[in-house]
């Protein structure tokens, strides 16, 4: 049976080791300009991930378009696995691997920013999203686990947790999606996020 404080000590152990690269640290900020940026012009942020990590897309993609700490105006991102009357017609008719790819290249516009999730960095749907993405000038930001995987050359930013394990990964994409919706929201809306 796993030890309680060993996971708490392991998940801690990760995001001591974020806190202290001044490169990842770096990254988070350059992502949130990217946003911000893609945003004050009219830009969508897109998200996409499988399992797990579309969970923390669709998390991500919420608290841009509801609200993170303050009362603002929706923000427009979204999830790109919302629709499963989608999903499951695509991955039906075309194959699992271009359910992403294919809605970007009808939703998606020049000036955007994709966040592309994965904890391996090789889902074959994701790489799939990012090519299209890169095809119509869409920023693309990877989120993956230690190595970047196959996506690591596909990324304009990478944000790549420094662990190999799934769990301790995506707890630590959480909390860099939660950086960087804090950091949007005050550099669009103007009032500092604070928590209460």
């Amino acid at each position: 049976m796993a030890n309680i404080q060993e996971l708490i000590t392991a998940s801690i152990a990760v995001k001591q080791q974020i806190l202290l690269d001044a490169t990842l640290l770096l990254e988070i900020q350059k992502v949130a300009d990217a946003v911000t940026n893609s945003l004050k012009n009219g830009g969508k942020i897109w998200f996409c991930g499988n399992g797990g990590s579309a969970a923390d897309a669709q998390h991500i993609a919420a608290e841009l378009s509801g609200r993170f700490y303050i009362d603002r105006d929706p923000l427009p991102a979204e999830a790109l696995h919302v629709n499963t009357s989608y999903l499951t017609a695509v991955a039906n008719d075309y194959g699992y691997d271009v359910v992403y790819s294919r809605l970007l290249k009808g939703v998606a516009q020049s000036g955007d920013v994709l966040f592309a999730i994965s904890t391996s960095g090789n889902s074959t749907n994701i790489i799939n999203a990012m090519n299209v993405a890169r095809e119509k000038g869409v920023t693309v930001v990877g989120m993956t686990g230690e190595t970047g995987g196959k996506m690591r050359e596909l990324c304009d930013l990478l944000l790549n947790v420094p662990s190999k394990d799934t769990p301790r990964i995506q707890e630590s994409h959480i909390l860099l999606g939660h950086i960087v919706c804090q950091l949007v929201e005050e550099a669009i809306f103007g009032q500092l996020a604070v928590s209460s």
